[in-house]
């Protein structure tokens, strides 16, 4: 019983505004036309002498005397009917931007049409469109916006393709001669309608030779206006919180980035579009998990501009909206990656040497990698894989001193404070200590956080300068310096080990003595000729003794002997 009063209530206010016209008349009402749940009590005569589609129906009804039609499919619903029935009425009624598109639809659907009668609703709409609604860019976003619910009658009655010629060709006007301020207001006038619109008034402004920051323009202030939560600001600044989506808007969002993303201009026109823009783009479309495809294309035009590429920009693409949690780096893998082959491929091309000469590109893309890096350390849940992985990206070369890159490793080794030895030394690995400034190689030879290997390597380096400046030689390469220095780290820690075992021993003999008559004892000391353990350690240091290549081994030399005093090889400086 409430359903029906409900329904009552909506079928009324149609019957009664049709009252106001129609029950003045003397002539009783004969049919009745129902759109949707509204009914309109009508006279048939007037009806078919407006539209000829009612017409047919009646004349071809099996039933002998029709009192009741049911025009629930014409466009526009019970509001239009409404006004088209009015007009067949003669009664006036306001034509706008907003309803002539679908009055003009439903003149279509009712066969309302000048050729069935002069003077009928189809050439009233048109003339209004043509001086009306398609006279500005406003009024024909207006009507192609209104053009959404209409399909596909309006395209079939090329409503739509008129609007769209007409909004892009006004676009071009104003991006060329503004008319207005701001100068980008058109691009805030385009943004309202549907993307699939929107995509036939990009086709069109390219077939009339629009320039690419024009495009670049209107797409730019869609995709905001299309996805304020996830593009909004494309700095990446202000969108903090996290952003929850059902899955059926995720859906739609997806697809509407999908079709942003090819709505992109050709590589050869990628200049057109900020780079914190096109990071946006990606990391809402890992966000909405769009498939491969879209991914990377918008990384392929990340990458071929990666060189001004700013840290932020990287920053973007890294972290999910909340700022606190790292998405899955392989998309940035990706970019740098990307460049990095490109580099070698021109690098190839025009004769040179990669792994030699780094080009100014190069050598820019390495600072923001290494200052990247930093940034993304003090995350706990980067892995030293992930880390690495990023870090091997960028060529040695690329890297003139890696004061940045071990910047980057003390934070991590901070914000990792539980690393064990190897782990340390893996996270570390990726840093050449020979290519650290002397200030940088100050401060890791005291830095308690680097594993031993690293602190000799700095340490080592500034020995062997000062040694080659000492005797007027060149400081030797890097390759024989890297294996000098892993050399006498393993000895350094063979003599650690040995040093040791001495002090037990020392302090092993040192109470055996305390118990004993202490001048006997010293005379059998003295007297006897038996190997001792100091004389068996002795040895055993003398074959680790690191001067050994740079002079004369004297363990076998008795006292009063003579020492061959020739001068001896150049030998290391010890690290114990």
């Amino acid at each position: 019983m409430a359903a029906h009063t409900k329904s009552t209530h909506r079928v009324s206010p149609a019957m009664e505004r049709t009252g106001q016209w129609i029950f003045s008349q003397d002539i009783p009402t004969d049919i009745i036309v129902q759109v949707g749940e509204a009914k309109f009590p009508l006279h048939k005569f007037i009806l078919v002498a407006k539209s000829n589609y009612i017409r047919r129906l009646i004349l071809e009804s099996k039933e002998p005397d029709t009192t009741r039609i049911d025009l629930s499919n014409i466009p526009g619903g019970a509001e239009i009917f409404e006004k088209a029935a009015k007009f067949c009425y003669g009664v006036n009624f306001e034509i706008t931007v907003h309803n002539v598109a679908a009055l003009r639809c439903a003149a279509e659907y009712l066969e309302m049409t000048d050729e069935y009668c002069d003077g009928n609703l189809a050439g009233r709409t048109d003339d209004f469109l043509i001086q009306v609604a398609l006279t500005s860019l406003s009024g024909a976003v207006v009507v192609l916006k209104s053009c959404e619910d209409l399909l596909p009658i309006a395209e079939q009655i090329n409503i739509v393709q008129r609007c769209v010629e007409l909004a892009s060709a006004k676009a071009c006007n104003e991006a060329n001669f503004p008319s207005r301020s701001p100068p980008n207001w058109w691009t805030e006038e385009l943004s309202i309608v549907d993307i699939v619109f929107f995509e036939k008034i990009i086709a069109s402004m390219k077939s009339r030779g629009a320039k690419a920051l024009t495009i670049a323009s209107a797409i730019i202030t869609y995709t905001e206006r299309a996805l304020p939560d996830l593009v909004r600001d494309h700095s990446g600044n202000s969108i903090k919180g996290t952003i929850s989506i059902d899955s059926t808007t995720r859906v739609h969002q997806r697809d509407l980035l999908d079709s942003i993303v090819a709505l992109l201009p050709v590589e050869n026109q990628r200049a057109s579009f900020p780079i914190n823009f096109l990071s946006c783009l990606l990391r809402a479309a890992i966000f909405l998990e769009n498939d491969d495809v879209c991914k990377k294309q918008l990384e392929k035009r990340i990458s071929a501009i990666l060189e001004h590429v700013t840290v932020d920009d990287l920053l973007v693409l890294s972290f999910t909206f909340d700022g606190e949690k790292l998405f899955d780096l392989e998309s940035v893998r990706r970019i740098i990656s990307g460049f990095v082959e490109k580099e070698k491929s021109v690098s190839v091309f025009n004769g040179g040497d990669f792994r030699e000469v780094a080009s100014t590109a190069m050598l820019r893309v390495a600072k923001t990698v290494d200052a990247y890096l930093g940034e993304i350390a003090t995350i706990p849940e980067l892995s030293i894989s992930k880390f690495n992985g990023i870090a091997n990206l960028v060529p040695k070369n690329a890297r003139k001193v890696d004061d940045d890159l071990y910047r980057a490793i003390d934070i991590y080794l901070k914000a990792h404070p539980n690393l064990d030895e190897i782990e340390r030394e893996k996270v570390c690995s990726v840093m050449d200590a020979l290519k650290l400034s002397y200030e940088a190689r100050v401060h890791a030879s005291q830095n308690k956080r680097l594993p031993v290997q690293i602190v000799l390597h700095a340490l080592y380096f500034d020995q062997l300068q000062v040694r080659s400046d000492t005797n007027d030689r060149s400081t030797p390469d890097a390759l024989s310096m890297r294996s000098q220095v892993q050399a006498d780290v393993s000895l350094a820690k063979e003599n650690e080990a040995l040093r040791t075992e001495l002090l037990q021993m020392k302090a092993y003999i040192s109470d055996i003595q305390t118990n004993k008559n202490a001048g006997s004892t010293s005379t059998r000391i003295s007297n006897t000729k038996k190997p001792t353990f100091f004389s068996s350690v002795s040895k055993k240091l003398g074959k680790l003794n690191p001067f050994k290549h740079g002079s004369k081994d004297t363990s076998h030399i008795e006292e009063g002997n003579e020492v061959d005093h020739t001068k001896p090889r150049r030998r290391r400086f010890s690290i114990s």
